[in-house]
């Protein structure tokens, strides 16, 4: 049965607290797994949450400050001491090739696994493949930063009612999907666009075009919010976003569900992101993170 979720590893910025883990995101997308940003002690919270290494497919890092890299180390030799049988594919800044080389090669281990770097150096497409195309775009952080974006391709749902009023039925119907009409009639007049899935992950920037790009008719946007509105001078000053900037960017996307992470240390009431994000104008879904939670991708409308 497929299967499409984000497992939530980790919600803290800069530094751990006592309820949030440094980040970690698993999106489950059917038959693969996507490891966003995994930031010190992933490893361990893959393990409370029931993720496995043979569950990672894609590793993709939006840039390399420790808490969303420092876990790399231990997730890459994780993957070869369990002998994933899969080739498994990093994403990251290209910038960056020398802290993915010494977190990779942090220490002595054996390599059992095929993994293969595809470091990220413009906006553009990084992987097309028949369930998604995978795109990445730069974000503005003092480190050179990416945020992705998965987009499923549209497909057809087949009106049953039409089909019958032009006596389609039985293998005459996977005949006209494959050939596109049947007996003058067209694919167009016996079904409907479906429009596939989207999936962004947007993690430490300033408001910029990156953020508005990836966030465009999202069905689930996960984004940082680190600080709250009245520290938004602080967030500008450091690279970061507020629960109110995060939220509308996400209104003004017209984002289905949106998934606010990366707090500060600093806040001790979580739902006081909620409160600022609903004050911004966006009433979609909203989930305010928590580690070892697990989220589903919303229905297709």
């Amino acid at each position: 049965m497929s299967v499409r979720e984000l497992v939530v590893l980790g919600t803290a910025s800069q530094v751990p607290t006592r309820h949030r883990n440094h980040n970690g995101y698993l999106l489950r997308w059917d038959g693969e797994g996507i490891l966003f940003d995994p930031g010190e002690g992933t490893q361990r919270q893959m393990l409370r949450a029931g993720v496995a290494a043979h569950d990672i497919n894609r590793i993709c890092v939006t840039h390399f400050h420790g808490d969303h890299s420092l876990g790399l180390a231990g997730v890459i030799q994780r993957i070869n001491l369990d002998r994933v049988p899969h080739e498994v594919a990093a994403h990251y800044p290209a910038s960056g090739q020398r802290f993915f080389d010494r977190l990779r090669y942090a220490t002595a281990y054996r390599e059992t696994v095929q993994l293969s770097q595809a470091p990220v150096a413009a906006d553009g497409v990084l992987v097309a493949t028949a369930p998604y195309t995978l795109e990445a775009r730069r974000l503005s952080h003092p480190v050179e930063s990416y945020g992705y974006k998965l987009v499923e391709p549209d497909g057809r749902r087949m009106l049953p009612e039409r089909l019958a009023e032009h006596g389609i039925a039985g293998p005459e119907v996977g005949r006209l999907q494959r050939e596109g009409e049947l007996r003058g009639v067209t694919l167009d007049d016996v079904s409907e666009v479906r429009r596939g899935q989207r999936f962004a992950f947007v993690m430490d920037t300033r408001l910029c075009d990156g953020v508005h790009a990836l966030a465009e008719g999202c069905d689930m946007l996960v984004i940082e919010s680190t600080f709250l509105d009245e520290d938004e001078r602080l967030a500008a000053e450091h690279g970061h976003l507020t629960a109110g900037q995060a939220a509308a960017a996400a209104r003004d996307a017209r984002v289905r569900h949106l998934v606010l992470t990366h707090f500060s240390q600093r806040y001790s009431d979580p739902e006081e992101f909620a409160r600022q994000a609903r004050a911004a104008g966006f009433d979609g879904e909203l989930t305010v993170a928590r580690d070892l939670t697990r989220i589903p991708v919303p229905k297709r409308v």
